[in-house]
């Protein structure tokens, strides 16, 4: 028989390194599903994590997937980082989404450009809002945080198809449930011409260095990250729960809203039913594999973004199924979950003992 035993000091570069470990663990897998699913290997990879990076368009194409991933995953590390486990980020990129699209809907002939501020703006306060009804609820009676974030996804998926459905519905759009396209005044301004890449690859940059600094150069990351690293030295230190709770989970909602504003203002260019593609529960992936680190998030981000890209041109040039994405998603998730254990504890033979009967008799 085997027992797991804590490690008396991890190996930090093993730590390091568990997250390339685990991306080859899963490529190696993805290899034997290939091959079981009578597909060519090699083609198969090169879909996967070449097609994607060939040229500018893909790189572009690349962005446009990264940067939602990465600034939900920013704001799930700090969440993290306070021990507050938000699950339900995808709502929170749904609201944000929500509250950026009534903002766009109010351009006019005579709007300016001003009004690409005011719907990020909206973005981030739609999705810090519904972020803080998880905060007061645990704050005020206690509720369990993962439950509530989780079902608040599905009432916000609810309410904005309620608005495309009903009141929100182009009354030209032939009867489809979507808002009307909004005015390109309201577009989120692109990078180049020519690409889809937009100043959302800025803004996640910035934002990558704003949630860097306050992590680990502010009094008041510090307290955040200590009251969930352990709880009871941050009580003797006089800091708050209650602080690191709302801080953690309005930040990661408002980065996820953020997410939500970039998305419908910018390629999307309307609000759809359509528009919850799992970035919120991949980010949470995206944040694991990137050691809940801002620089780590941003490698960890671009691949989850090659898992995205690959899996929609192996459905179409290899006829796999949609699901391949996913099953990539979860096999990272659970090789690096797999790789930590071991990192974190050894493996140890304690033999089988003999039965208690015999050595009574």
């Amino acid at each position: 028989m085997f027992k797991l035993e804590a490690r008396p000091q991890p190996s930090r570069l093993m730590s390091c390194a568990s997250p390339l470990i685990a991306l080859a663990i899963t490529v190696l897998i993805g290899v034997c599903l290939f091959i079981w699913l009578g597909k060519d290997p090699v083609k198969g990879l090169e879909i996967f994590f070449v097609e994607p990076l060939k040229n500018a368009q893909a790189i572009s194409e690349l962005a446009v997937k990264a940067v939602p991933l990465l600034l939900i995953a920013l704001g799930l590390a700090v969440c993290v980082r306070a021990n507050v486990w938000n699950i339900g980020a995808e709502g929170q990129y749904l609201l944000g989404a929500v509250a950026a699209s009534w903002v766009a809907m109010q351009a006019g002939p005579g709007t300016g450009r001003w009004i690409v501020v005011a719907i990020l703006l909206a973005g981030v306060i739609g999705g810090a809002i519904w972020s803080g009804i998880v905060a007061f609820l645990k704050d005020r009676f206690n509720a369990n945080e993962i439950l509530v974030s989780l079902m608040l996804v599905y009432v916000g998926q609810q309410l904005l198809d309620f608005l495309v459905y009903g009141p929100w519905k182009d009354p030209d759009g032939y009867n489809f449930p979507q808002t009307i396209t909004f005015l390109s005044v309201t577009k989120i301004p692109r990078l180049m011409v020519g690409y889809r890449a937009n100043i959302g690859v800025i803004i996640a940059i910035v934002a990558v260095a704003a949630l860097w600094v306050f992590l680990f150069r502010t009094y008041r990351g510090f307290q955040l990250q200590v009251g969930g690293m352990a709880p009871a030295a941050a009580r003797y230190a006089g800091f708050s729960s209650r602080s690191a709770l709302w801080i953690g989970l309005l930040i990661s909602g408002g980065m996820a809203g953020l997410a939500g504003a970039l998305e419908v203002a910018g390629p999307m260019g309307q609000l759809t039913p359509y528009l919850s593609v799992g970035y919120g529960f991949a980010a949470i992936i995206v944040a694991f594999v990137g050691r809940l680190h801002p620089v780590g998030i941003v490698f960890s981000s671009l691949l989850m973004s090659l898992f995205y890209i690959g899996g929609e041109l192996a459905q179409s040039r290899l006829g796999l199924p949609k699901a391949m994405t996913s099953v990539f998603q979860g096999l990272l998730l659970f090789t690096l979950l797999g790789c930590d254990t071991l990192i974190l504890n050894r493996l140890r033979w304690i033999g089988v003992g003999k039965p208690k009967h015999s050595e009574e008799a």
